[in-house]
């Protein structure tokens, strides 16, 4: 059974909501809620792919400290900015 585009967004969104640590957890909630809706099917691969991730990573990779993946780059360029826009 395939999942709705809406169950989909929705639950990108909660797992955004509740990574472990509360860094991330507000990072990737304030750019779920502005961005995941526009995000065409791939976008929301990758992003859906990113939550895969470890937080103690997807925080150094977001605040700088380390290099992202490849792959991972320019979303995770994109979600450093969150705050910045």
């Amino acid at each position: 059974m395939s999942e709705s585009y809406e169950h989909r967004l929705k639950r990108m969104y909660m797992r955004s909501m509740r990574r472990g640590i509360k860094e991330m957890d507000i990072i990737l909630s304030a750019y779920s809620k502005a961005n995941l809706a526009q995000m065409d099917s791939g976008q929301l691969d990758l992003y859906d792919q990113m939550l895969d991730e470890n937080d103690q990573d997807l925080y150094q990779w977001v605040t700088g400290q380390v290099a992202a993946p490849e792959v991972l780059k320019i979303l995770i360029k994109d979600i450093s900015q969150t705050f910045q826009k």
